[in-house]
């Protein structure tokens, strides 16, 4: 552009001007506007088909959540209902406000009745009148109460494939034998069922007496459900029947306000992901604000020639603002269009997780709010870039270029003004200031991290003088102006850490839980035991096992004070609302440690005492010294904590929350657990011997459940890797505007060393080695920062040793190195093909 299409014709055709002004910007940086209309769409992708995403489910959660949880109120225990609950419920039932129907849901070992062969399986047994809203379909499509009669059994094509049965075979269920009659396709309200340790087995509850595995003691799920005759009535019958239920801890809920196990997951799921899509929109603003300098630089003695021919800065400003907006629009475009093809993938990126008959929707609102987010994420971080337009002076035409620092007063105010909107994103994704708060200060610990450690990398590289000509002109383009090896640094290793932490966890996961037992670690648990047949099951057993006797309790009060329950449910992580196992013992396990307290108990307090695992003073502060009242079998018991306890290793290890002295719950009813180390290849034949001697004994082959586990964690860290993606992908933008930034520096190093002699390899050596010399840097910086998180993460969240996979790490920071030196040369060739004679020839008058 030339003085001749600066602001001279301003006054009497200003809408023309204006029109062919911003053409010229956007056609003469094609690379510059292509680089913003990709930030601007990356900033965008994840909030709307995130966005789009979470309404498809909610909305189809909310449409089928009568189906969801068959029924209109949903009564759950762990044991039979207190006897004023019975009554209500029988007094509602005979004046026919409601019609009830009730389901036991357990873990048991089914058996053949022919040959050997038997499989842990997740029982449910129904009465007439199950599921009141959704359908159980079968293969066969045939109504499900008319195939689930006496003496059949219906269960998923899993079981089938797994235990070597077909339908019409028979099966031996605790003491009876049924036959398999079908093969359930769908359940309604178990709409996902991967943390399912076996595959699901219906029987009609008739054949429980027979079967002869539910009684005081059982590990079961009672569940009452109920469908009311007149809907207008809910709230009173509720109401009525959470009123008769009094302080015991069954649980009376609507198909409203029940969290369903699917709605838990998907909410904890989308809470990490929206995390990752704020932290993709803060690169991909840093991208833009990035690129916008990059254009801005290049068109420097443009602005200078306008402002010496009498342009003002507010005339400038206004017209690269309508540059940028139209360019942030031709990006929000974009950004919508990706999205919509995003939400085609998405359902199979999310497969298995989340219920089938979800119908996916592009949303409306979350358009809207995107559109709107994106619009703002522009203005702010194009308004320092543009408002810096005030500091370009004519004298830049003479090559005089003399501009203030970047931290001016200006800076700041836009900087705190950015620094608001993110955390305004924060709640308004998370809605909770606890919990943006702690995420706030994540994101600025690592970004700070990542400055000072990119400081440090760039102040040791500044200082080193190498003999080797190549290495020595690559260090100085590192700090060439407009360069941005700084900024470059921060959000690649930013970034890469992320990616970084979730590999290392996901692979310390993997060794504590997946690939392999600690030495002398248990491969099976033996659950439900009776006491009276402890010895006789150790005989049968036939290898050494540990037996520790668990009682059922809940937690009603800390020191005197009563816990608040619908607090408690609220918690994303364990907490105090559910039941415990307690078991009693004067020893510590090999793998535990006392950390507060003089010994596991004290011998100078008279008082009931127990030891407590660290673990449980994440979900409430107690210490040493206070007390917890527990119910167990409805009868109330005080103790006070006498000592913590912690673990020194992971896995699936026997551990318990609270440990009482022999003497406090040796007279309390309770079963007894046993945990045995057992070669894989043997497991099948001690679990047929045991079930077929104990038919209510629940064999858990820990071997199977590993492998389980592994498979969901593969799915979910593909997934956050996904997403996470797109963090990488802003850094990259950024990599690329740096270079656009410094086009014509590196153009002018690469003529001067043609003319004094280098050959083309040299000049391509100096650029690839600065290009190296950031992705080396950025990946040890990603790698010491994810290192640090991740060991945190092992030892303090997920309580298992840490080991930092040198090896693996090693590998993540080549590949971040060969990333980024690819992505820097194909943006730096194109330069380095400009002629030496045309690049002199255009600035001959400087």
């Amino acid at each position: 552009m030339t003085a001749a299409s600066s602001p001279a014709s301003a006054p009497d055709r200003p809408a023309m001007v204006n029109a062919h002004f911003i053409l010229r910007q956007i056609t003469g940086a094609r690379r510059q506007s292509a680089l913003f209309v990709l930030c601007v769409a990356l900033s965008m992708i994840t909030l709307v088909s995130l966005g789009s995403f979470n309404r498809s489910v909610q909305r189809s959660l909310w449409r089928d959540a009568r189906a969801l949880h068959a029924a209109d109120i949903i009564v759950r225990a762990h044991a039979q209902l207190p006897p004023p609950l019975e009554t209500e419920i029988a007094a509602l039932t005979r004046n026919r406000a409601i019609t009830t129907a009730r389901y036991y849901d357990f873990y048991t070992v089914i058996q053949k009745t022919t040959g050997e062969g038997s499989l842990l399986s997740d029982l449910k047994a129904v009465e007439p009148g199950y599921p009141f809203y959704g359908q159980v379909l079968l293969a066969s499509g045939r109504p499900f109460h008319e195939v689930l009669t006496t003496g059949s059994l219906i269960a998923e094509r899993s079981f089938l494939d797994r235990l070597g049965v077909r339908t019409g075979d028979r099966v031996r269920i605790g003491n009876a034998t049924l036959t398999v009659k079908d093969v359930v396709v769908q359940e309604p309200d178990r709409p996902v069922n991967f943390f399912a340790l076996g595959p699901r087995v219906f029987v009609p509850a008739a054949d429980l007496p027979a079967i002869g595995l539910l009684g005081k003691g059982s590990r079961a799920e009672y569940v009452t459900l109920a469908k009311l005759t007149d809907q207008a009535k809910l709230a009173p019958v509720v109401e009525a029947l959470r009123s008769a239920a009094g302080e015991s801890r069954v649980r009376v809920e609507t198909y409203r306000d029940a969290d369903s196990r699917v709605k838990k997951f998907f909410d904890n799921l989308l809470f990490f992901l929206d995390l990752s899509g704020i932290f993709t929109l803060l690169l991909a603003g840093f991208g833009i604000q990035s690129t916008l300098f990059a254009l801005l630089k290049e068109q420097e003695k443009t602005i200078a020639v306008m402002k010496a021919v009498g342009a003002k800065s507010r005339y400038i400003i206004g017209h690269f603002l309508a540059v940028t907006l139209l360019l942030g629009l031709t990006g929000t475009v974009a950004g919508l269009a990706a999205s919509f093809a995003l939400q085609r993938y998405l359902p199979r990126l999310f497969s298995g997780l989340i219920p089938a008959q979800v119908d996916y929707a592009v949303s409306g609102w979350a358009v809207a709010e995107g559109v709107a987010i994106g619009f703002i994420v522009v203005l702010l971080f194009t308004a320092l870039p543009l408002y810096r337009l005030k500091e370009v002076k004519p004298r830049i035409i003479l090559g005089k270029e003399e501009q203030e620092g970047f931290w001016t007063r200006s800076t700041w105010v836009i900087g705190g003004t950015g620094t608001l909107f993110f955390f305004a994103m924060v709640l308004l994704k998370i809605r909770d200031v606890t919990t943006g708060l702690y995420f706030v200060g994540a994101i600025v610990g690592l970004v700070f991290a990542a400055f000072v450690l990119a400081s440090i990398i760039l102040w040791g590289l500044k200082r080193l003088h190498p003999k080797n000509l190549a290495l020595r002109q690559a260090l100085k383009g590192l700090f060439r102006p407009r360069n941005a090896s700084r900024p470059i640094l921060v959000t690649l290793s930013a970034g890469f850490a992320v990616i970084f932490a979730i590999t290392l966890v996901e692979q310390n996961l993997d060794a504590s839980f997946i690939q392999s037992f600690p030495p002398g670690a248990p491969t099976v648990f033996f659950i439900d035991i009776q006491p009276a047949q402890k010895d006789d099951f150790a005989k049968t057993l036939g290898t050494k096992g540990e037996f520790f006797p668990i009682i059922r309790a809940t937690i009603n009060a800390i020191n005197g004070e009563p816990v608040d329950m619908a607090k408690q449910r609220q918690s994303r992580g364990d907490n105090l609302s559910r039941e415990f196992n307690l078991t009693y013992r004067d020893y510590l396990l090999p793998d535990e440690r006392i950390t507060a307290g003089k010994a596991l108990f004290r011998n100078d307090w008279q008082v009931p005492q127990v030891s407590v695992l660290d673990t449980v003073l994440k979900m409430h502060q107690m210490k040493v010294g206070d007390t917890l009242t527990f119910r167990v079998q409805g009868i109330p018991i005080e103790a006070r904590i006498s000592s913590i306890r912690t673990r020194n290793s992971s896995g699936f290890t026997p551990y318990f929350y609270f440990v009482f002295p022999p003497s406090v719950l040796a007279d309390a009813p309770q079963t007894l657990f046993c945990a045995a180390r057992i070669a894989k290849k043997e497991i099948a034949a001690v679990q047929n011997r045991i079930v077929q001697r104990f038919p209510n004994i629940s064999v858990i082959d820990l071997t199977e459940t590993a492998e389980l586990f592994g498979r969901i964690m593969g799915k979910l860290s593909t997934i956050v890797r996904f997403f996470t993606s797109f963090s990488l992908l802003a850094g990259i933008l950024i990599v690329v505007s740096s270079v656009f930034a410094t086009r014509y520096a590196r153009t002018q190093e690469a003529v001067y060393f043609t003319i004094l002699g280098a050959r083309a390899r040299f000049v391509m050596a100096v650029f690839a080695v600065e290009n190296l010399l950031l992705g080396v840097s950025s990946g040890v910086i990603a790698l010491a920062i994810s290192q640090v998180a991740s060991l945190a993460i092992c030892r303090k969240s997920l309580d298992m040793e840490y080991h930092p996979y040198l090896a693996q790490s090693l590998l993540l920071v080549l590949a971040t190195t060969v990333l980024v030196m690819v992505v820097g040369m194909a943006a730096t060739i194109p330069i380095l093909r400009q002629k030496p004679v045309v690049f002199l020839r255009e600035h001959a008058e400087e």
